[in-house]
Parts: C-alpha cells; sequence; structure tokens
C-alpha cells in the first residue's frame, strides 16, 4: 500500500515538530504474510530548525500475528532525522472487543535511553452503510532514566473517517487534539519552543494494491 498525509502540523508524542506549518507525509508499506516494511518520510513547508524541507525519514520492519482475539505485533524503527538519528524497539498487543484497547511498548535503543509506552481505546460510529465516525483516544507515558523523567507524557483525541473513492482508493480526513498529561509533560513540551497542547486536522490518501 501507499499513502500521503497532508497535514497543519507535524506533533509527535506532545511535541510539535513544526513550526505551524503544513507537513506532508508519504509512506509505502509492502507487507507479506504479516512481515511488513514501511518507509514513511515528512515534508515540511517551513522547517524551523535546520532549514531542511525534507527532514526525516522512518524505516520501520514489523512482524505481526493474531492469537485467538489478540493482535501482537512486534517491530525495529530506525528514525532518520535531520537533528538526530535514533533506533527504537517495539511491542504491540491491541484486543478486540470493547473500545479495542490497545498498548504498545516502545524502547529506544540508541539516542534517548529510555522507553515510551501508549495506551489507547477506540471506537467505530456507524453513520450510513458506507461511513463509519472513527473516535479514538490515547494517553502516553515517558521513562528518560537520563533525565531523570518518568511522568505521564501525553494525551491525543482523534475523529476520523474513511471515505472509499473505489476498491483501492480512499481518503481519511481527520481532526486531533494533543496535549501534556500532566503539569511537568507540559512544562517540558513548552521548552522545546512550542506550545503545551496542538490542534491538527488533514486528510490521508491511501492505495492499496
Amino acid at each position: 500500500s501507499a499513502d500521503v498525509g497532508v497535514f497543519s502540523q507535524y506533533v509527535w508524542r506532545g511535541y510539535a515538530l513544526s513550526d505551524e506549518s503544513i507537513v506532508v507525509q508519504p509512506s509505502v508499506t509492502l507487507g507479506y504474510k504479516g512481515l511488513s516494511l514501511n518507509v514513511w518520510g515528512n515534508y515540511d513547508t517551513d522547517y524551523f530548525d535546520t532549514g531542511s524541507d525534507y527532514n526525516e525519514t522512518d524505516f520501520t520492519v514489523s512482524y505481526d500475528w493474531t492469537y485467538e482475539i489478540i493482535d501482537l505485533g512486534v517491530g525495529y524503527i530506525y528514525y532518520d532525522c535531520d537533528i538526530e538519528d535514533t533506533r527504537e524497539v517495539y511491542f504491540r498487543a491491541a484486543f478486540e472487543g470493547y473500545l479495542n484497547p490497545t498498548f504498545t511498548f516502545y524502547r529506544d535503543i540508541d539516542a534517548a535511553k529510555g522507553l515510551y509506552v501508549n495506551f489507547g481505546v477506540s471506537h467505530s460510529y456507524a453513520i450510513t452503510t458506507l461511513y463509519n465516525l472513527d473516535l479514538a483516544a490515547s494517553i502516553g507515558y515517558y521513562d528518560l532514566k537520563d533525565e531523570d523523567y518518568s511522568k505521564l507524557h501525553d494525551g491525543k483525541i482523534t475523529a476520523s473517517m474513511v471515505l472509499p473513492i473505489n476498491d483501492n482508493l480512499s481518503m481519511t480526513p481527520s481532526l486531533s487534539y494533543v496535549i501534556g498529561s500532566s503539569e511537568d509533560a507540559k512544562d517540558r513540551i513548552r521548552d522545546y519552543k512550542r506550545n503545551s497542547d496542538h490542534f491538527v486536522g488533514g486528510f490521508t490518501c491511501t492505495y492499496t494494491f
């Protein structure tokens, strides 16, 4: 599959990584029997640190499988960034049922030397026979040993809707609200030269082969 997202801002784990500027994020995924390779990029129309418009490429190798009502996944992510490269490994467990709870554990094995844990829930409401309103919420926890920081870090709520165009092509508009989930987290996020809460709107166009 291939997709491209266009958003009002790039916000990652609570941190604003764009200066209130529109970003374009292309992605390509190759998958076979649970094994996947994904390449994702970020093009910033007004990058505020290095001046480079295309400033990040992420490479992810993952394997996913299902055990009864639990979807499990493990993966490795290499972040090729203008500011600093790093690497993470992760484990994900998603439970089918009420609110579809998802737990993901990320371990940085390079620059950050810490872990990030995210817990999320989601639910779909049928609007018509073709369209669903998808609502999701998540909260993240950071534990950075080198920086003596162990706090609930960021919260996020998202509303989106998949609009099928044909059997292979779809468009998904979305609106998210992201906020620091503790006072220490808000202070830390503000220290990164940006506000601690953000509205992010945009859409993703997806083509599945």
